[in-house]
């Protein structure tokens, strides 16, 4: 054996073939004519593309190994020469010594993962509270019966490309400033996969996936909110050749509430009281979350002020308890008096000593573009 393949890229006979890429790999990137243009570098650059193009193709290192020379033009099985009696190798296991990546090689699985699916589901109020159980209908993509996914007709199989034996590509073989160059691509016959199916199931015309409408039970924890995404692993689309299903993203959609108005965990609400309720005191019913209570309003309360029921919001998506209920107090005076109300106000105002109130006056409460006006004039 006139070359020792082995000893030119420097690794061992039992040497796997990621340790005789990454030794290709560093070698090239060193002594590569356009790094290093000595003649002596560049007979040591073809010596190692043609260790590589033996000790890369198994049919070839097989030949090797038995005694006999790939490359050479008696030697049993010999391929193309570049640079004298090697060949040039993969042009894109050159472009991964300098960049990096490492090609795939040999065919593509005709098996992939589906994609992620997602649909919204509305919740009222209490539901998103207490969380709740839904069943919902989903569209998705779902292994063929007919076929079992392989994309076959029953009764057929797929069969090897013809074209590239099984590769998944083919190799091509072009002249340039380095010599003889060989670059492969996906096969065109088969589309990289190195198998054909000559007759499709005529149920998924050969995809090994079909849509089906499916019913699905899902367990809504308590405390979700508007916007939030429960993940069910699995239940998503399933993939090319029937491959395994991507998952399935339930998006919640909290409906509005006649009453409540939700702000992280706490609810609110309104109530508006005539001013004689707010000056004597009332008790108003309101029907919360967790039934009918009553909300007692003390005398003398003004229009603005909250009463807070603790404990009475939503629940705690992580961790124990739930948020608040606060009710805001609307006081409304009013507007249309008859002769005898207004006299009875007129005798309050006198017993009260407000006839003639001075009032009491302070610097506007400006809103929210008020001020943001304010801040971009400087004042």
């Amino acid at each position: 054996m006139a070359t020792d393949y082995y000893a030119v890229l420097g690794v061992r006979r039992d040497a796997s073939q990621d340790e005789i890429k990454k030794a290709f790999r560093r070698l090239a990137r060193e002594l590569h004519p356009d790094v290093n243009p000595d003649p002596k570098t560049q007979e040591r650059f073809k010596e190692i593309n043609a260790a590589y193009e033996v000790l890369s193709d198994p049919q070839k290192k097989q030949v090797y190994d038995l005694g006999g020379d790939p490359l050479s033009s008696s030697g049993g099985g010999g391929g193309a020469g570049g640079f004298g009696a090697g060949g040039f190798g993969n042009f894109s296991d050159i472009m991964d010594a300098f960049f990096g990546q490492a090609s795939q090689r040999g065919p593509r699985s005709r098996t992939r993962r589906g994609q992620d699916a997602m649909i919204r589901l509305d919740l009222e109020l209490d539901e998103a509270a207490f969380g709740t159980t839904k069943d919902i209908q989903v569209d998705t993509a779902v292994v063929c019966t007919t076929c079992s996914g392989e994309g076959a007709a029953p009764g057929t199989s797929a069969q090897t490309c013809d074209m590239c034996r099984g590769r998944g590509e083919v190799s091509q073989v072009t002249r340039s400033f380095l010599g003889q160059v060989m670059t492969s691509r996906p096969c065109p016959q088969c589309q990289g996969f190195g198998t054909v199916v000559p007759t499709p199931c005529p149920e998924c015309a050969g995809d090994g996936r079909v849509r089906s409408r499916r019913s699905l039970t899902v367990k809504i924890p308590a405390g979700v909110e508007n916007g939030t995404r429960i993940q069910l692993a699995g239940e998503g689309e399933v993939g090319p050749g029937g491959g395994p299903a991507g998952d399935l993203y339930v998006e919640i959609h909290e409906l509005s509430h006649p009453t409540f108005q939700r702000r992280g965990d706490d609810l609110h609400c309104t109530v508006t009281i005539p001013m004689t309720a707010a000056a004597l005191g009332t008790k108003c019913p309101l029907e919360t979350l967790d039934g009918m209570e009553e909300i007692d309003i003390r005398p003398g309360t003004g229009s603005g002020q909250s009463i807070p029921l603790h404990g009475r919001g939503v629940t705690h998506l992580r961790g124990g308890g739930r948020g608040d209920l606060i009710v805001h107090v609307e006081v409304t005076t009013p507007s249309k008096l008859d002769a005898q109300q207004e006299e009875l106000l007129r005798q309050l105002a006198k017993l009260r000593g407000e006839e003639r109130p001075m009032g009491q006056f302070a610097p506007g409460q400006q809103g929210l573009f008020s001020r943001l006006k304010d801040a971009f004039n400087g004042r």
